[in-house]
């Protein structure tokens, strides 16, 4: 294991941003190709008569106020190595001012229950002594910047800027736009960030250095000692206030609470910066959450109370000893946490979940707790952001459920990819769930080029939707239905290379909306035409999905619109497994059916795939 470890994150010295800065820019794509890509995406979607007025609008735009905001956004890309970044940033996350929770982060299980850590009473305090542990070693491994590169299979780096926001970053509310602030230092930045975590237990908040002088994690014994001080106090004494509650406000309604709460008095406002400025979060919870299911839903909704969730990071460990995980989406996507989530669950099964090191504990300064200072305004402010987060929470409907008939070996052995195949099986089980195609987005990574993040696959082809028609016809035959899927899979691939070299239309299309919102232009028609929405634009796609790659490591968030679904995925040898969500509110989802559905698609899609292709041989 050890080996494994060193084959897949550690690195040379200095390597872990020193190619960040080689990376091309960022491409501004063709105007003619991004509108006969969007054209494309919202056919399965129309009529006839609705998609041929919709092209005709998009040949108006293209032709008048389309070509005069591409030509904008050419100049003011000149000279920038990604034009989209700051935009990015304030349009999809800092201007939002629904609540972080439970609608726009992000959580994920740990995977440690398989093996070594399955869910047992009276370990807490000892697990999260050592995932700790696991976790600083990962934060030094990034502050000496001998963390792995990341690269696609054919050599290429990809960017890892965003690991630099995975530790001592927090996002503060503002009035119309929040912002983003990140305090961790690698040794070449020649300073040291701040090296104390927070925690907080029972509603009560509490800060410790975790760094020694020699900038080494302090040992799994002397974690633990810092831990059992924070349990030992809350459980012989009342539970806090609950002001993390607060964050899981309205972002301007948290911003004008935050005000009040800084300014009423000094202490207030230094608690607020230890909370802001620690490495991470740790929440040690009440709950008890023995299952992928249940660590997801606790992770997506739990109690309020106990989480900041303007945190990039937060782990929460359970009763059962069990973990999870609650991002801000951010500073970093999905797979920046991953990959240190997958870094600990190695070392644990390295380590047989055991700390091997010395049992000696040096002296040290007992945890602080931070005491705010409320009135009766504030104390009500609490009560209402907790009433308001119930209700939202307790619309969220998740599973996390596997898939145990086959996994990717057999899929590869088929000669697909597992993401397409997995894909295609989500549009074939929509359809036959509610005879009409799904507006769907999935996340292509952009990370070859500068500061890249994603671009959105528009993954619900015409030739998906003809293939999920064959599928439930029983007049067809094999091979028809066979040759069909193969269309789709080779337009889903062809998508998803163009959308990972910045070439899908969704950006392109956010930037020349920006560009004309910004310099008081009118709104084209484009973007109020029906076909905007019924497509997915504007944050309505009704699957919202990504591939969170072939680790032990997984995750989700919850659905993107009303009547959608979240669908997260990842692939192991021999079994899939989901994260699925959706609203309890919307009487026409279910995530069980979904998922009864999907597992009915994948095996009737081996079904065929087999059968052809031996017949073919």
């Amino acid at each position: 294991m050890t080996g494994i470890i060193e084959k897949l994150f550690i690195g040379k010295k200095g390597e872990t941003f020193s190619h960040d800065e080689t990376l091309p820019a960022l491409p501004v794509p063709d105007l003619r190709h991004t509108l006969d890509r969007y054209l494309d995406s919202v056919k399965p979607h129309l009529t006839e008569q609705e998609f041929q007025n919709t092209a005709s609008i998009v040949k108006r735009f293209e032709e008048n106020e389309g070509h005069l905001l591409h030509e904008k956004l050419l100049k003011f890309a000149e000279g920038k190595k990604n034009w989209l970044e700051k935009w990015w940033e304030e349009y999809a996350y800092l201007r939002i001012r629904m609540p972080l929770a439970p609608f726009m982060n992000f959580a994920g299980p740990g995977p440690h229950i398989e093996h070594y850590w399955p869910p047992t009473e009276g370990t807490v305090i000892s697990r999260t002594a050592t995932s700790t542990y696991y976790i600083l070693k990962f934060w030094q491994l990034i502050r000496q910047e001998i963390l792995k590169v990341d690269m696609s299979r054919s050599g290429t780096c990809f960017a890892m800027n965003t690991f630099r926001r995975l530790f001592n970053c927090c996002k503060l509310p503002g009035k119309d736009v929040d912002s983003l602030h990140y305090y961790f230092k690698t040794v070449s930045d020649g300073t040291l960030g701040p090296t104390h975590l927070a925690a907080v237990y029972k509603k009560r908040f509490f800060v410790f250095n975790a760094i020694d002088e020699n900038e080494e994690p302090l040992s799994v014994p002397e974690l633990r000692r810092q831990f059992q001080f924070i349990k030992d106090k809350c459980d012989g004494e009342p539970a806090g206030p609950g002001v993390g509650a607060l964050t899981s406000e309205n972002r301007t309604t948290w911003f004008h609470i935050r005000d009040y709460l800084k300014n009423l008095s000094t202490r207030n406002s230094k608690n607020l910066e230890m909370i802001e400025k620690s490495l991470v979060l740790f929440a040690l919870d009440d709950a008890h959450a023995p299952g992928y299911t249940e660590i997801m839903k606790e992770g997506l909704s739990g109690d309020c109370t106990n989480r900041w969730f303007d945190k990039g990071m937060c782990f929460i460990t359970y009763q059962d000893g069990t973990f999870g995980t609650n991002c801000d989406h951010n500073p970093f996507d999905a797979m920046v946490a991953v990959k240190m989530m997958y870094f600990m669950d190695l070392s644990i099964q390295r380590d047989k979940g055991q700390w091997t090191g010395s049992s000696s504990i040096r002296p040290m300064s007992k945890p602080l707790e931070l005491i705010f200072d409320l009135d009766s305004k504030l104390y009500k402010n609490i009560q209402d952001a907790i009433v308001q987060y119930k209700k939202n929470a307790s619309n969220v409907e998740c599973i996390n459920p596997t898939f145990n008939h086959f996994g990717k070996k057999c899929i590869q052995s088929l000669k697909l990819h597992p993401d397409t195949f997995i894909q295609l099986a989500l549009h074939m089980t929509y359809y036959r769930m509610y005879k009409r195609p799904a507006s769907t987005y999935e996340t292509a990574a952009t990370r070859k080029y500068y500061n890249g993040r994603t671009e959105t696959l528009r993954s619900c082809t015409m030739e998906a939707l003809e293939w999920s028609k064959a599928m439930l016809d029983s007049k067809l035959s094999k091979q028809a239905k066979y040759n069909l899927f193969k269309k789709a899979y080779e337009r889903h691939n062809f998508l998803m290379a163009e959308g990972q070299n910045g070439l899908g239309c969704d950006r392109h299309l956010l930037g020349l909306y920006i560009i004309a919102t910004e310099e008081g232009l009118p709104i084209p028609d484009l973007y109020t035409d029906k076909a905007w929405v019924k497509s997915g634009g504007g944050g309505n796609y009704i699957l919202s999905t990504s591939y969170v790659g072939s680790s032990t490591v997984g995750g989700g968030v919850a659905a993107m619109c009303k009547g959608g679904y979240g669908c997260f995925y990842r692939t192991e040898d021999h079994r899939l497994i989901f994260c699925i969500t959706a609203w309890v509110s919307d009487e026409e989802t279910s995530v069980l059916e979904l998922f009864k559905q999907l597992s009915k698609s994948m095996l009737q899609m081996r079904e065929l795939l087999e059968s052809v292709q031996s017949s073919n041989m």
